[in-house]
């Protein structure tokens, strides 16, 4: 059993990604939405903020139970989808276009976003832009952070399956220990 690096979540791809859909988010909702009229605002905050965050604690917690680790990734999940569905409906509501896989912006867009990780890169590329642009540009790298999302929970499913979990890893090394040390 290894101890991480406290801040060692920062590495995770899966996490610099939830930070740029955190970022897109917060620009999003502030230029966009009216915060006093439109309770989707903190919404969509929350969403993505629940992604970020449950990241974040479920690696800190991995230490103690793997359990955790896994429900909070999962929970992080289920962030995004609600995230995923507030940006489609700003544009279905709105009229505007939601960008297909043959869109060219679409096909501009997409691998842009797979290469980069980096909150202030988003930050610079949506200055100024309109909604909908905004808007699908969130949804390809929500998307693409759900794939990662899905990656890493089968990661953690076979890793328990083949480590155990913390109480089993803990047990284990115990026992090992007492046959080394106590004859026992």
């Amino acid at each position: 059993m290894k101890q991480e690096k406290p801040d060692g979540y920062k590495s995770l791809s899966v996490y610099q990604k939830s930070e740029c859909i955190y970022d897109v988010t917060h620009y999003f909702v502030n230029n966009f939405l009216d915060r006093g009229k439109d309770r989707t605002v903190d919404q969509m905050l929350q969403a993505a903020r629940s992604c970020k965050q449950n990241i974040v604690e479920g690696y800190s917690d991995a230490e103690g139970s793997t359990e955790s680790e896994h429900k909070l990734s999962v929970i992080a999940k289920g962030s995004l989808e609600e995230l995923k569905e507030d940006y489609r409906d700003y544009l279905r509501n709105n009229s505007l276009e939601i960008w297909g896989k043959d869109h060219p912006k679409y096909i501009a867009a997409q691998p842009l976003c797979r290469k980069h990780n980096d909150s202030a890169w988003y930050r610079r590329q949506i200055e100024g832009r309109n909604a909908e642009d905004i808007c699908n540009i969130a949804l390809i790298i929500v998307n693409q952070e759900l794939a990662m999302l899905y990656g890493y929970i089968k990661y953690l499913n076979d890793k328990f399956l083949k480590e155990g979990g913390v109480k089993e890893q803990r047990y284990r090394i115990r026992s090992e220990w007492r046959k080394r040390n106590l004859g026992y």
